[in-house]
């Protein structure tokens, strides 16, 4: 069974910075895609940044995240700075159940496994 636990969230001002964790279990995590969303209150779960198996990267807004996996750890992370009100999100860690191009948009087709997700709420 796959299972995906994030952790890391929190309240933080705006202009800081807070690094989320995502681990996995029940597969190989080396040989997936995977990848970060999220949902804002009253908006649809969008792409925030994938990393490839081959540890390509893909952000959906350059320069303020920072992707990354540990393999020996079966961990993810997602390294945010300059933490803005609009961050305000439910984050949530995702795997691509297929090797191949990373899948954007708001995650309903090509990422198979979830997890619950870890609040983010920035304060002005």
């Amino acid at each position: 069974q796959v299972r995906l636990v994030e952790s890391g969230g929190g309240v933080v001002q705006a202009g800081g910075s807070l690094r989320l964790s995502c681990t996995a279990s029940g597969l190989t995590f080396s040989n997936y895609n995977v990848g970060w969303f999220r949902r804002a209150p009253g908006k649809e779960r969008e792409f925030v940044a994938a990393i490839t198996w081959s540890a390509t990267t893909h952000y959906a807004d350059s320069g303020r995240f920072t992707i990354s996996r540990d393999n020996a750890k079966n961990t993810l992370y997602l390294q945010i700075y300059s933490l803005r009100p609009d961050d305000t999100a439910l984050y949530y860690c995702a795997i691509q159940g297929r090797r191949g191009p990373v899948v954007r948009g708001n995650g309903d087709v090509g990422w198979d496994y979830w997890g619950q997700g870890t609040q983010v709420t920035v304060s002005s």
